[in-house]
Formats: C-alpha cells, structure tokens, sequence
C-alpha cells in the first residue's frame, strides 16, 4: 500500500499541497477516490465541490496526514523544522466536536496543551486565536452556552492557534442557517486574507463555493476525481455586493453545468 510522501521542507514552485494519482480503497473494499491529481498553491483559497460520498472529505484527510493513500503521492509543504506529518496543518470538522466539560478558553487550548507549549505562550496565542474569531469576550463560557456559530467559531480559533499555514475546512458550515452561514463565510474570508493561509474548503454548495474560492475544484461521483477546475476572478476583499451581481451569478451557472454530470444517474433519495 502506498504511502504520504515526506513533508518538505519548502513549498515547490509556490505549491502548498501536491497529489499524484492518489487513490484511497477501503477495507470493505470501497474505492473512494482517485486516480487524483491535484496541485494547491501557497496562499491560494481551493474549494472541493462534489455529491456526497465523492470523496471530498477523504482527499482533506490524506492531506492532513490522518490517513494514507492505497497509492500515489501526497506531498505537503511545511515550515523548517516542522518535520512530523501534520505539523503546520489545521482542521476544522463539519462538526466543532468541542468538550462539554470545559471553558471555550480550554478548548481552543487543547492543542497547545498536547504539544507542551510553555503556559505564558499558550496563555496569549489562545486569547489571539480568539481575538480572530471574535470570541475573546466568551472565554470562560461553555459549549452548552453558545449558539451553533459560536460553537464554530471556537472549533476554528482551535484550528487557528497552532498557527498553521495550511487550513483544511471540511463542510464547517452546512448545518448553520443562511444569515449565520454567510457571516461567518464574510470572517473566513477576511481571516485568509489578513493570516495568508492556504486554504482547503470541502463544500456541497456551488454558492459558497463561488464566494469563497480563487479556484473550485469540481469533483466526480465515487470514486471521486477531478471533472473541472474553474477558477473565480473577482474583486477583492469579496462582498455583498459581489454576492449580489450579474458576475457572480454567471459564475455559479458555470459551476452547477460542470457540477450536473455528477449528479447524473444518481437517486434522488
């Protein structure tokens, strides 16, 4: 069985993240993904778009190094010195998967605490990470306290306290109502702008897709490969006002013709 290439130690030709016929197949003997090909630039914002099952959140686990290709090669850059699989990545999940027991402040914490970052330094990346999200007023609050947004909201200062320069953002959004949901897309957005992260965003919404990405990545039914990548040109920072124009809406016609053949065939069950 195939494994994750080494982590290098800077990024080649300006890429972040290199996939080279990765194929994922489980022990059920379910193909999930691949052949994939897939090349994600430094700095640069990529949306995964596709049906369920496609393997979009597969491909973000093989890159995040939680799990390993059947075959081909995944190459993810790193900062020097940052030498273990996984360093230098951050992963928020579709659900913020927070510890009821504790504060907000402990959760965002939790990493920190498993990489014995010294208490003073901890103390102050976890009030900047929540500073980012716009919850430093809520440190000392539960999870049972907070709304759904919040809850997100602290599953990403979590992602974001190990100051990673590789986000990876698996459908963070989907359960969240549509006021709730364009907000937060409004911070991620200012949020990959002002820390220059490059960004992964698994999503299921040819809309957010749009508003979010330089360049979205159009996935095929299982077992998922690529059927096009279309990239968005747009003004920024990205607003409502780009939300609301003829350009923005010719963009989303494009992607949801180049997003029907994997719908194709399919149940509507």
């Amino acid at each position: 069985m195939g494994e994750a290439l080494p982590e290098l130690d800077t990024p080649v030709m300006g890429r972040a993240v290199r996939l080279r016929g990765v194929t994922k197949t489980y022990d059920n003997g379910v193909t999930a993904l691949g052949p994939l090909d897939l090349d994600i630039g430094k700095s640069e914002f990529v949306s995964l778009l596709g049906p369920s099952g496609c393997g979009k959140s597969t491909a973000l686990r093989l890159i995040a190094g939680l799990a390993a290709p059947t075959s081909g090669e995944v190459v993810v850059a790193h900062r020097a010195g940052e030498g273990r699989p996984g360093r230098g990545i951050g992963f928020v999940f579709q659900e913020p998967t927070l510890m009821p027991w504790t504060s907000v402040e402990e959760n965002v914490r939790l990493p920190l605490k498993l990489a014995h970052v010294p208490a003073a330094e901890s103390d102050q990346r976890v009030g900047e990470a929540l500073e980012r999200v716009g919850l430093a007023d809520f440190s000392n609050s539960y999870p049972r306290e907070l709304s759904g947004g919040m809850k997100m909201r602290v599953s990403l200062a979590r992602a974001l306290v190990t100051d990673p320069e590789i986000l990876l953002l698996d459908e963070p959004f989907a359960a969240l109502d549509e006021i709730t949901r364009f907000r937060l897309n409004n911070d991620l957005l200012a949020l990959w702008r002002n820390l220059n992260k490059t960004v992964v965003f698994v999503t299921h919404s040819v809309f957010e897709s749009v508003y979010l990405s330089q360049r979205v990545i159009v996935m095929t039914a299982r077992p998922g490969r690529i059927s096009s990548e279309i990239r968005i040109e747009a003004e920024e920072p990205r607003s409502e006002a780009f939300r609301t124009s003829a350009g923005y809406a010719d963009l989303c016609r494009k992607v949801s013709a180049a997003l029907a053949p994997s719908y194709a065939g399919r149940s509507s069950l």
